[in-house]
């Protein structure tokens, strides 16, 4: 494999995560699977790691940002567990870049960032890890799913790989469940649009024969943005005169810069959320 795509690969996929019934897989053996010696691989990490942290800094030069920071909900000691696919999952995800802004800005809060996010799940493979978020003890939960429950199976008029309805109950159930399980607050983000004109010429989605569609995105945002608690709405975040580039080739992932802006539009929603309500 050439670089540029192991360096892909090791963005969005996390074999830990999935494999945890192998007893724990170190950095040894996560190595090994990408086809990368220890330290090839550390360094690939650390450079992702870099780019987000990166972002952060960049998002906190701006005094009136770093101000909204400080008023974010998250009480020092609290667990702030993200659920989601590989929007989230990814090492330069707005939730990476939000665990650096926490650590950059307020460093003494010992607040707690876990990702539980999985590139490709679907809401159903999410509810069925359900009894593992409460393991995490969360004080408060971001959740982020749909977007591959609108895989259509095909061209724009085939069926999407979890109906629309189905969706919806999987998103209502998981958050009904998690929160009598562990009285977790709860905030959705919606999302993201696609570039449908990169997506339609991805060749990796061509030869597998799937495709996504914004149509679909809008239905699943719609529901969302319907709910009772607070919803991030990303549509507003990854759109107007930078769109162009807040996506990667593909048109479904999003590049740092859609990263970041979503980033930013989860501060700014969240500024405005009493921590001390129910």
């Amino acid at each position: 494999m050439n670089t540029a795509l192991i360096e892909r690969l090791v963005r969005f996929q996390h074999p830990e995560k999935v494999l945890g019934y192998l007893g724990g897989l170190d950095d040894d053996r996560l190595a090994v699977l990408f086809g990368l010696d220890t330290a090839a691989y550390r360094q690939v990490r650390r450079s992702h790691e870099e780019q987000a942290r990166g972002a952060a800094a960049e998002l906190l030069d701006d005094p009136g940002f770093a101000e909204k920071v400080d008023r974010l909900p998250f009480a020092p000691g609290q667990r702030v567990v993200a659920v989601g696919e590989s929007t989230t999952d990814d090492l330069l995800s707005w939730f990476e870049i939000l665990r650096h802004i926490l650590d950059l800005r307020r460093p003494a809060d010992g607040i707690v960032l876990v990702n539980t996010a999985i590139s490709g799940q679907t809401t159903t493979q999410a509810l069925a890890a359900l009894p593992g978020l409460s393991f995490h003890r969360p004080d408060w939960v971001l959740c982020m799913l749909g977007g591959n429950d609108a895989q259509r199976l095909g061209s724009a008029g085939e069926p999407t790989l979890v109906s629309l309805d189905e969706t919806e109950r999987n998103l209502r159930t998981l958050h009904d469940l998690a929160v009598r399980r562990t009285a977790a607050r709860w905030a959705w983000i919606t999302p993201t649009p696609l570039n449908e004109a990169r997506v339609a010429a991805y060749p990796h989605f061509q030869r597998a024969g799937i495709t996504w569609v914004n149509r679909d995105i809008e239905a699943i945002r719609k529901i969302l943005n319907a709910q009772p608690d607070l919803t991030v709405d990303s549509h507003p975040a990854i759109s107007g005169p930078n769109a162009e580039h807040f996506h990667l080739d593909d048109g479904l992932h999003l590049s740092l810069a859609g990263q970041q802006a979503l980033a930013a539009a989860l501060v700014d929603a969240l500024a405005g959320t009493r921590a001390d309500r129910p």
